[in-house]
Formats: structure tokens, C-alpha cells, sequence
């Protein structure tokens, strides 16, 4: 678990803690009534079974109770699912391209590479493509994920908010090799990725112009 490297992780780890919570609440509480039933009500001490009434305020509780919590739960997931659709209009935008066994990024300018630089503390707008089958693109220190599916584009967003490299994995099994389908998301200072993106430019226009001018060569 990484503290808050991308906006979501707060939201969805206090969602996680709360319903994780929940549950060990109650195992235990059903755990100790279940052994102290077990030894008040044996046959040595009770011989004679005796028919237990029902309690309408118990009734009440146990179904009231239950409904609040898996409220809650759905209010807390909502609220996480609904901010994670609703990426700013400011946002980077970059393309995200899976193929067995591999992801590429393309950025608004035309740069592609085989890894996501992102500057902090900006947003960024993914839109999810395959080029084949089912994928999932799933980065866990951000707390996101979206799947890629065939002739749709999904959309996802983040916001990074730690320096550093993260991986990106595929989270939808996807072939032989869906297990060594990683990537990363280099998280880099706006001065950094500034300068990042303007070598990338320079070499893609080189690179155009060496394959213009082989292609005049060849004719």
C-alpha cells in the first residue's frame, strides 16, 4: 500500500478498512456467541430441551442493523465509483493501446512510447483500446482499474501525486503470456516531463525525416 500516490487512494482504502472492519466485527461476535451457546446449552446442563420464543425488538435490531451497514458500504463504493468517472475537463489526455502481451501510450501530440510519463499533480484522461481480445488496465498503487474491451473505448482518469514508478499490470486473463504483460507509469516533476516530451518530438521528427529521406533514396 502506497499513501496517497494517486486522488483515489484515500477514498478507496477508507472503503476497504470500513467494510473489512465490519466483517471481523462480526465474525468475532458470532464466533463468542456461537462457543457460549455451546457451553451454556449442552445436554449436561440442560437435559430437557425448552422451546425459546421469539423477540420482536431482536427481530428489528438484526434487520435494521444489517440494512444500515450494506447502506453505508453501497454509499461509500458509489461515491468512490462516481468520482472516479468524472474526469476534469483539464485533464492529459493519452491514448492507451493493449495487444497481447503489451501496452503502448500515444500522447495528444502524436509521441509514443512503451511506458506512461506523467507529470504530478496533473490529471490524465486514459482512453482504453485493444487490438485484440479482453484486457484490464490496473495500476495498484493508484487504486484504479478499467477494462479494455474490443472495438470500445473505455475511459478512466488519475491524478499522481507521488514522484516515482509505478506498475501497470493486466488484470483480465488474456492468453499464455497475460502474466508478464506489464508496463509502468513514471510519475516526473512538470520541468522534467516538459523537457521528456520535447526530446521525444525532436526524435520523432528526426526519425520521420531518416525515413523520408530513405524512401527518396529507394525510388
Amino acid at each position: 500500500m502506497i499513501a496517497d500516490a494517486s486522488n483515489f487512494v484515500q477514498s478507496v482504502d477508507s472503503t476497504f478498512i470500513f467494510i473489512v472492519a465490519v466483517c471481523v466485527f462480526f465474525l468475532v461476535l458470532i464466533t463468542v456467541l456461537m462457543i457460549t451457546f455451546v457451553v451454556k446449552y449442552n445436554s449436561k446442563r440442560n437435559k430437557k430441551a425448552v422451546n425459546v420464543h421469539g423477540s420482536i425488538p431482536l427481530e428489528i435490531t438484526w434487520t435494521v442493523v444489517p440494512t444500515l451497514l450494506v447502506l453505508v458500504m453501497f454509499w461509500m463504493g458509489w461515491t468512490g465509483y462516481k468520482q472516479m468517472t468524472d474526469a476534469p475537463k483539464d485533464s492529459m489526455v493519452v491514448d492507451v493501446y493493449a495487444q497481447m502481451w503489451s501496452w503502448s501510450y500515444k500522447y495528444a501530440n502524436g509521441v509514443e512510447s512503451d511506458t506512461l510519463y506523467v507529470p504530478l499533480n496533473r490529471p490524465v484522461k486514459v482512453l482504453l483500446h485493444s487490438r485484440d481480445v479482453d484486457h484490464s488496465f490496473y495500476v495498484p498503487a493508484f487504486k484504479m482499474k478499467k477494462d479494455v474491451i474490443p472495438n470500445r473505448i473505455n475511459t478512466a482518469w488519475f491524478q499522481p501525486m507521488r514522484l516515482g514508478t509505478y506498475e501497470v499490470m493486466c488484470a483480465e486473463y488474456c492468453g499464455l503470456r497475460h502474466s508478464y504483460m506489464y508496463s509502468a507509469v513514471v510519475v516526473m516533476p512538470e520541468d522534467r516531463y516538459n523537457a521528456w516530451m520535447t526530446q521525444q518530438v525532436q526524435k520523432q521528427k528526426q526519425d520521420s525525416t531518416a525515413d523520408s529521406s530513405t524512401s527518396e533514396k529507394s525510388m
